[in-house]
């Protein structure tokens, strides 16, 4: 039967239903985000596309965080890390969940265990492939992750190497990662404030500037991008410009929803009336913004903003009280901040030795030949295998023979061409051994019916293999013995139990395989 060809894609055979759900969140449709995951998780695990499932279950958890539903969407972070970890994949990928589970901790308070997921992200990165789409994603996470700890520096220079994994700068992707980079510098820009720092406030606020009006030059009409432009006209003193944008973007927004942009041109608003000395409609403002916001870094912006509208209507020791005691809150934080950066080095270094650890560990227990796991690895395995999972022992059929013909160099390559199969169809939680001469084995995570069609798959695959590319004449075939791990047995028992089948497969003519 022919079949229309179909677009491989990344995320999934159903790529199209996770990708409407993370297009609602993005617009700020975080309600109708939720019923579109319903429906796409439904039907991706009744399809089997578990890929797709994960990717919705991702933009479930934004559009959970965006409204401030941060143990739910620290749920799903869990249970996206814990998948990751048994069913594998590309290593932008693991960076991108740990940088988005980061963000929701530090969100949360626990920022010590968002450092930490924060760190392991960046030393992933360190070593990913550094263009294309899960780069950038993941690159795009750490970057909203190190914002959310207000550690501004990591955040920029992630959005730098975001923007730098296209190498078009006409890309879509890139354009969108550019404007976010300009909300960052803006956010960055409000605390530079706050804290005293005024002439390095006014410079990124004139970058912002700068860099927002080529953008509409180039025609990128973008509301987050006339959004944030509002709020650095007025705090370039172009207070006449950013009423201009307000006028035709608030309500837009507003009606549509979009409460990022609805938030950030109400604060322009505020700004701009504040300056003309309508105090009570700056404070109107300056509250319709605060209803908006989610997280409490938003919530101090529109505070403070709130407390300097208050000295200028209501000059006197209370007002003036109440403003220098957010004042000493907000140097707090910065300070806070400052402490951040010492513990997100301190947690880069231990996940480095960590992983130096785990590579030690791995180098212990590989075999140096095959790069399979060795003798040690499997009393590991042996130590810890349960019920429901299955020991596959395999021979090489005469392999003295091999090597007294053909040479022990050839007998070499045989074992690394047979290592390669066997790993081939071990998953991520399936582990491939050899533990001595022509002696190898396979930890499966299937019972006894699943295991059996592994064996005769790698069997088969042996026996197909021309093998007189190595050298003329050349067979190899394999004997296999299989154990299905039952409740309470000891793994000595599961070894006997295969062991004793592979010497039954051995006796009755070899190249086969024997089990229960």
């Amino acid at each position: 039967m022919n079949r229309l060809p179909v677009l491989v894609s990344p995320y999934g055979p159903y790529a199209d239903l996770a990708l409407h759900v993370h297009d609602l969140t993005i617009r700020g449709h975080h309600a109708e985000t939720l019923l579109a995951a319903d429906q796409a998780e439904a039907i991706t695990l009744m399809l089997g596309d578990h890929r797709t499932h994960r990717v919705s279950r991702l933009g479930r958890m934004y559009a959970l965080r965006s409204l401030g539903r941060l143990d739910e969407a620290m749920r799903i972070a869990e249970d996206l890390i814990e998948d990751q970890a048994r069913l594998g994949g590309p290593k932008a990928t693991d960076a991108k969940i740990m940088a988005d589970a980061a963000e929701v901790l530090i969100n949360l308070g626990r920022i010590d265990e968002g450092l930490h997921y924060a760190a392991r992200a960046m030393a992933v990165l360190e070593v990913a492939p550094r263009k294309g789409l899960r780069y950038f994603s993941a690159m795009a996470s750490l970057g909203q992750a190190a914002r959310c700890a207000e550690l501004f520096e990591l955040a920029d220079d992630a959005m730098r190497r975001c923007m730098e994994s296209f190498e078009n700068p006409d890309d879509l992707y890139r354009s969108a990662a550019e404007l976010t980079h300009i909300e960052l510098w803006l956010e960055w820009a409000l605390r530079l404030e706050q804290v005293g720092r005024v002439e390095d406030a006014a410079n990124l606020f004139d970058k912002c500037v700068a860099v927002l009006e080529n953008l509409t030059d180039g025609g990128i009409d973008s509301p987050l991008g006339s959004a944030v432009l509002a709020v650095c006209y007025t705090k370039s003193g172009r207070t006449a410009e950013a009423f201009e944008l307000v006028k035709i973007f608030l309500p837009k927004m507003r009606e549509a929803g979009q409460s990022n942009e609805t938030r950030l041109l109400h604060l322009a608003h505020g700004l701009v009336l504040r300056a003309t000395g309508e105090w009570r409609a700056a404070r109107r403002e300056f509250r319709a913004a605060l209803e908006l916001s989610v997280l409490r870094s938003q919530r101090l912006l529109f505070q403070y903003e709130l407390a300097i509208t208050a000295v200028l209507e209501f000059p006197g020791e209370a007002t003036q009280a109440v403003l220098e005691s957010l004042r000493g809150h907000v140097e707090a934080l910065w300070q806070l901040r400052l402490d951040r950066r010492t513990m997100l080095r301190q947690a880069y270094r231990r996940v480095e030795l960590e992983a130096a650890r785990a590579t030690a560990d791995l180098a212990a227990a590989s075999d140096a030949l095959t790069g399979l796991g060795n003798r040690r690895m499997f009393d590991r395995q042996m130590s810890t295998v349960t019920a429901g999972g299955s020991l596959l022992l395999i021979d090489v059929d005469h392999f003295k023979d091999i090597n007294d013909r053909y040479s022990h160099g050839v007998g070499d390559r045989v074992l690394g061409e047979i290592a390669a199969i066997l790993r081939s169809h071990c998953r991520h939680d399936e582990v491939a051994i050899r533990f001595g001469g022509d002696e190898f084995a396979l930890f499966l995570a299937t019972g006894e019916d699943e295991a059996r069609k592994v064996a005769e798959r790698i069997r088969r695959v042996i026996l197909a293999r021309d093998w007189n590319t190595i050298v003329p004449g050349l067979k190899v075939t394999l004997s296999m013995g299989l154990a299905a791990c039952q409740v309470g047995e000891p793994g000595r028992d599961l070894y006997d139990r295969a062991d004793a089948h592979l010497y039954s497969a051995k006796r009755s003519g070899r190249n086969q395989l024997a089990a229960a």
